[in-house]
């Protein structure tokens, strides 16, 4: 049995936290701003309640076996608050956020040996009754290395397919040519289904496409039919399916505009790429 904190317990951080209850093999830390009542997550089998302590201030946690990260990528800080007490026994620390800078975002407040990056892929959704909705099934990679082969292990016996990567920039890469087309639904209010139409298909084949000219220049492996299948991935969703930019703008919280865009633009100038797709999404979503 492991000892393991979540750091950030929203839509993905309560996915999390329901996968390890279900293998019934770990204590579980909840650490959060405000006190949780309750931690209700819907699964497509199942409703499971999450059995949890429940910190909400750095000074009262305790010493874990393992950190879970799954706070929005900007709030690194906020996050890092909670490494002293929990990784008082040099407890590792899984960072599961969008984008392609998990160890460099972490760097500063641990040491960098003990980052295990994972990218998670789970359509999820934190609804207004407070009970996180997980729409379909959670696939996890995690960079691959002794760590990363103790951070799937958290999870044998859940129904999640955790694996290890030996090439994790071309996992972190793929993922962020999905969440780029992410702003499209931030910038216009409307879920996937607002990709059906051709107009917008093609704008979201350019901005995967811009993408992916980056992400080669930082060298992840990235064939020529990611930006249709990106398209593909987004058509099969429900119409009304919200992802998290989207549900940022709507609840009037602070969007991931570096992480998810932000950082194509700022990794393709220095690879003299141009993103005027990408940069155009950064500069109205700053604006608004």
């Amino acid at each position: 049995m492991a000892r393991v904190a979540i750091v950030g317990v929203g839509a993905i951080g309560g996915v999390l936290a329901a996968l390890l209850e279900v293998t019934g093999s770990h204590e579980i830390t909840l650490c959060t701003r405000r006190p949780m009542v309750r931690l209700t997550v819907r699964t497509p089998g199942s409703v499971v309640t999450v059995k949890a302590k429940n910190f909400t201030a750095p000074a009262l946690a305790e010493p874990v076996n393992w950190v879970i990260v799954a706070t929005k990528a900007y709030d690194a800080q906020g996050a890092a608050a909670w490494f002293p007490a929990l990784c008082k026994n040099n407890a590792p620390v899984a960072v599961v956020q969008n984008g392609v800078e998990h160890r460099e975002r972490f760097a500063p407040y641990v040491n960098p040996d003990s980052i295990v990056p994972v990218i998670i892929d789970c359509p999820v959704e934190h609804q207004k009754d407070g009970t996180v909705r997980q729409r379909g099934p959670a696939h996890m990679k995690a960079e691959a290395g002794p760590l990363g082969a103790e951070f799937v292990q958290l999870f044998e016996g859940s129904r999640a397919q955790v694996e290890q990567t030996a090439d994790f920039v071309s996992v972190a890469w793929r993922k962020l040519c999905v969440n780029s087309v992410g702003a499209l639904s931030a910038l216009t209010m409307k879920p996937a289904g607002v990709l059906r139409g051709e107009a917008m298909a093609e704008i979201a084949r350019q901005m995967v496409a811009e993408c992916v000219a980056v992400g080669r220049a930082e060298g992840a492996q990235l064939d020529d039919s990611t930006a249709q299948q990106v398209l593909d991935g987004y058509r099969a969703q429900p119409l009304d399916s919200v992802n998290s930019m989207l549900a940022d703008r709507l609840a009037g919280r602070p969007m991931e505009i570096d992480t998810r865009n932000g950082i194509i633009v700022r990794k393709g100038a220095k690879h003299g790429i141009k993103t005027p797709l990408n940069q155009m999404a950064v500069a109205l979503l700053q604006v608004l």
